[in-house]
């Protein structure tokens, strides 16, 4: 975490929130993003980076910013995915923690209309509070669907490398493992189909059983 000087007295405080999901990225990608905050005429308390999962809520440094924020300062992050990837409830939560400290988030897809909220009473701030409310689930939710939908990926990817026998450091020919699904869906035999990738019968059965599994279909 590195902490500058104490802010001017014209200028509103950001905390920056930086993470990547693995110890193999590189955080620097999102340092510009401190660079714009001060151009936008931020002052920027602290910058807290993280190398952990967003579909963690426990991660040390986004609880460090949480504890650090003091009322009327705003959450600076390059996407909400950076934030949480967590299921929506869960995510929901971690955003109301941010609030409950007097905090309020600056996120690029996250529509902020707190200026618009404080300068209106009655039904009009209901309705525009209910809107960035609404704005932000579903920013939340998709950042979880994406999560989601990689992992399930990255799942079929290795279900399909198992299917021909290849494991570890060894990468299965995915160009490969496509033609035959293509061939087989379009009725190809299994040794018609051996043929035209040019592979062994043993290779195209094992691959068309894990494409059949995945989806939850016959593997005939």
């Amino acid at each position: 975490m590195l902490i500058d000087p104490p802010p001017p007295p014209a200028l509103q405080v950001a905390r920056v929130y930086l993470r990547v999901s693995t110890d193999a990225q590189d955080l620097r990608r999102q340092d510009a993003i401190v660079v714009e905050a001060k151009a936008a005429g931020y002052y920027v308390a602290a910058v807290y980076r993280e190398k952990a999962s967003g579909a963690r809520a426990d991660r040390p440094e986004l609880l460090r910013m949480i504890a650090d924020l003091q009322p009327g300062e705003v959450v600076i992050a390059e996407k909400i995915d950076r934030i949480s990837r967590l299921p929506l409830a869960e995510a929901e939560q971690l955003v109301a923690t941010i609030r409950s400290r007097g905090a309020r988030l600056a996120v690029p897809g996250v529509v902020d209309l707190s200026d618009l909220t404080a300068g209106v009473d009655g039904i009009a701030r209901i309705v525009l509070q209910s809107v960035q409310d609404m704005l932000l689930k579903i920013a939340l939710q998709m950042a979880h669907d994406d999560y989601t939908d990689r992992r399930e990926r990255q799942r079929q990817g290795i279900a399909l490398a198992k299917a021909e026998g290849r494991s570890g450091g060894r990468k299965s020919d995915l160009g490969k493992h496509a033609r035959i699904v293509a061939f087989r869906t379009a009725g190809r035999s299994i040794a018609h189909t051996a043929e035209l990738v040019e592979c062994d019968r043993s290779t195209v059965k094992r691959v068309w059983a894990a494409h059949c599994a995945i989806r939850g279909k016959p593997g005939n």
